[in-house]
């Protein structure tokens, strides 16, 4: 077997099982609050019962630098800004314009919105397939027809059998194909655009003028990192509706891809998520490891 330099494989990051997901979300978790102390790597190893030489390999591919390089990169970072956590410290480094996250934002995702007819219809001549695939973030569960993605949601999320039975309901004329394989086919493909972008990824989603809206504008991160609830309300010329663009935001169907864990609280904190608070910080510091690599 060819084993891949870390640096060199910071575009092969793999698919994880969910015990491998809960690995890296438990070590993102655990060096969000320690890295001041500057664990060792048989530390961060114990806290997720692995040994140091597989957890090194297994954080290594999916971040594309070592545990030790992602530590010392935040206390450089930190050293800037001595009173900051690690998502503060995180955020700054992203809002500097470095080209490892502001690369999947200045990508083109072609939105396309359910017409009146389709909707009228119920679905009726159109088919639909779904599955489950493992990705970077966790196990997540696809909705996609030849249009386009509609759903891409993390299944251990409550929210992500209702959002399947809610559009089943919205679409009762609708054939549904349980495709599992065609799911993990669906899923790695869009995890290649993700990071070799070739053509334009589409996505065709059923939601309201005002979602649609917010959704759009929350394509347009790129050019800002970060925003909360009032700046979009601001951007949408629609101040007072901050709490109805919060009630958007969550109802993303396609989180990560629509950048709503780049949308944060006033107050600069992390705030809420559809797919947990702990994968919004991991979704964040995979993108931070990017900034190590790209700089």
């Amino acid at each position: 077997m060819n084993h891949t330099d870390p640096l060199e494989a910071s575009m092969v990051t793999p698919m994880l099982n969910a015990a491998d997901y809960a690995r890296i979300e438990q070590a993102i978790v655990f060096l969000h609050t320690t890295f001041r102390e500057q664990p060792s790597l048989e530390t961060i190893a114990a806290q997720v019962d692995l040994s140091p030489a597989h957890f090194n390999r297994l954080f290594s591919r999916w971040a594309g630098i070592t545990p030790k390089q992602f530590v010392q990169r935040l206390t450089l970072d930190a050293a800037k800004q001595p009173l900051a956590d690690a998502h503060s410290v995180m955020r700054a480094a992203l809002d500097a314009g470095l080209s490892g996250p502001g690369r999947l934002h200045d990508l083109f995702i072609n939105l396309e919105a359910i017409t009146p007819g389709e909707f009228k219809s119920q679905g009726e001549g159109l088919s639909f397939r779904y599955g489950v695939a493992d990705s970077p973030f966790g196990l997540c569960s696809l909705v996609w027809n030849e249009r386009g993605l509609m759903q891409l949601d993390f299944v251990d999320c409550i929210s992500s059998e209702q959002r399947l039975q809610i559009l089943k309901q919205q679409w009762p004329a609708a054939a549904w194909v349980h495709d599992e394989l065609g799911a993990q086919h669906y899923m790695r493909d869009v995890w290649q655009w993700y990071q070799q972008p070739s053509q334009s990824l589409r996505v065709y989603l059923r939601g309201t003028n005002f979602q649609l809206q917010v959704w759009r504008a929350l394509l347009k991160l790129g050019h800002t990192g970060f925003t909360h609830y009032g700046e979009l309300a601001a951007q949408l010329e629609k101040p007072s509706a901050a709490r109805a663009i919060g009630n958007a935001v969550g109802a993303n169907p396609i989180p990560w891809l629509i950048p709503c864990h780049r949308v944060l609280r006033a107050n600069g904190g992390l705030g809420g998520y559809s797919g947990g608070l702990h994968r919004k910080q991991v979704i964040l510091s995979w993108e931070y490891a990017r900034c190590a690599i790209d700089e």
